[in-house]
């Protein structure tokens, strides 16, 4: 076994590292041959991969690898998303997923995420055990490439959308709509989805590029200049980014009004329950917006929340009655689907939700906050010269003349005021990040609270 493979650790969403440094054939090779100790001779594993830089034979690698030990596994034929991943996880009732992708991650990454039996993300336990099992046997690599088969696993994926969202509804409403696809594994999948609508789609960033365009695949607000200017200009109603692999969505209303994933959830939620009459709960994180709570109460639903990662929402997806779930990064599940997210189902249903409500997204979106409040959300990670816990001792009883009256610390610590606006500390598990996290009922107020994050950071070390 090289040195390099004892680095291979497995964070909140897999394992990624930096293409040619850690994250080598060789390594991808050995990880493989890990989950196939894992899981045993005649067992059967799908693998997908997104577009990044030799992502394909990296997939190829590690599906020679689970053959050579007696799996039987079934490669995907092209790029693919997260989500069809999962999905041809279940659908197939296979065993195990392997998805070759590092997701939002900078160009020079690369990444391994483990998908269990139904599609969810694969548990610390089964992580954990995994890693355990690194370089314990010889690398099996009996077969060529040429022995593998490939397979369209894009075709039932598409197929399952089309039949979940209501096209018959949709087919003749004329909303014009603008996804950006950040150059990643989402490619144009809406389009055939939405195939003889006649919803106006247009596309960008949708072709392969390793560098995504000298940027980084992630739907946050400053990688969006582009997609907020052209729906404002070219009056789109509504505008929809999906990350490297597709499982996660941030969206943008006419006007350009970026559309944080909280709210995202919300809107979900509120129209799987009011428009498709679905039940279930509604799941949040810790660090998750006090709009779910005031959604959640509206609706008469239960409101769950749970530590940072969304193999918390799907574990609950998976033994819970669950409309909708999702992450503050842009994650969303939903009901009667993958106990896992998807960036392109997510958008399909915003969509969705404009054609039951005969509204653009900015309508929508204003209504919503006008009943359930406008709240400001904002993030901001402090890089640190070692590793840090946050420590409650440290911390003030009160924030910006506001009391403290409740705190919550089982990941990370957020203190919540008596006006409901909170500030939250969590420390990054596997480098020296302090990520703080503010939110408030005006901007002033949230971009204070994340520079009184940073004076207590400085001063006391948390």
């Amino acid at each position: 076994m090289s040195n390099s493979a004892l680095k291979i650790k497995f964070g909140t969403d897999g394992w990624r590292a930096i293409i040619a440094d850690t994250y080598t054939l060789e390594n991808v090779k050995i990880l493989s041959q890990a989950v196939a100790d894992y899981i045993g001779s005649g067992k059967k594993v799908a693998v997908g991969y997104d577009t990044r830089f030799m992502s394909a034979k990296f997939a190829e690698a590690s599906a020679i690898v689970l053959k050579s030990n007696g799996i039987e596994v079934v490669l995907s034929d092209r790029p693919t998303p997260t989500p069809a991943l999962s999905f041809a996880v279940k659908s197939l009732k296979l065993d195990l997923g392997i998805m070759i992708t590092a997701s939002h991650n900078p160009a020079e990454y690369n990444g391994f995420k483990i998908k269990n039996s139904s599609g969810g993300g694969a548990s610390e336990e089964i992580t954990q055990k995994v890693e355990s099992l690194i370089g314990k046997t010889s690398l099996k690599e009996d077969f060529k490439a040429e022995a593998i088969k490939k397979t369209d696993i894009i075709k039932d994926y598409i197929k399952f959308i089309r039949n979940y969202i209501d096209l018959k509804k949709i087919k003749n409403k004329k909303f014009k709509v603008l996804v950006d696809s950040m150059y990643g594994s989402g490619d144009s999948f809406i389009a055939e989805v939405l195939k003889g609508t006649k919803i106006k789609l247009e596309f960008m960033r949708n072709t392969i590029n390793p560098s995504f365009g000298g940027g980084r695949p992630e739907p946050v607000e400053d990688n969006l200049k582009e997609l907020k200017e052209r729906v404002r200009l070219e009056k789109f109603d509504l505008g929809i980014a999906l990350d490297g692999d597709a499982d996660r969505i941030a969206a943008v209303a006419p006007n350009g009004v970026f559309i944080h994933p909280q709210k995202i959830l919300g809107l979900l939620a509120l129209h799987l329950n009011q428009d498709r009459h679905f039940t279930g709960g509604l799941v949040k994180t810790i660090c998750g917006s006090t709009m779910m709570d005031n959604i959640a109460e509206f609706l008469g639903i239960k409101l769950y929340e749970t530590p940072v990662g969304f193999k918390y929402i799907s574990n609950l997806m998976e033994t819970q009655d669950i409309v909708a779930g999702g992450e503050e990064a842009g994650g969303m599940g939903v009901k009667n689907y993958i106990p896992e997210r998807d960036g392109t189902m997510a958008g399909l249903l915003l969509i969705e939700m404009m054609v039951y409500r005969n509204k653009n997204m900015l309508k929508i979106l204003n209504e919503t906050e006008k009943r359930f409040g406008k709240y400001y959300y904002v993030r901001q990670d402090f890089h640190l010269d070692r590793r840090v816990e946050p420590k409650k001792e440290n911390l003030p009883s009160q924030l910006l003349g506001k009391q403290v009256v409740d705190i919550k610390d089982y990941d990370g610590i957020k203190l919540i005021c008596e006006d409901k606006s909170w500030l939250m500390f969590r420390g990054s598990g596997t480098e020296p990040i302090m990520r703080t996290y503010a939110e408030a009922k005006s901007f002033t107020r949230a971009r204070k609270l994340l520079a009184l994050a940073k004076e207590i950071i400085l001063k006391d070390g948390v």
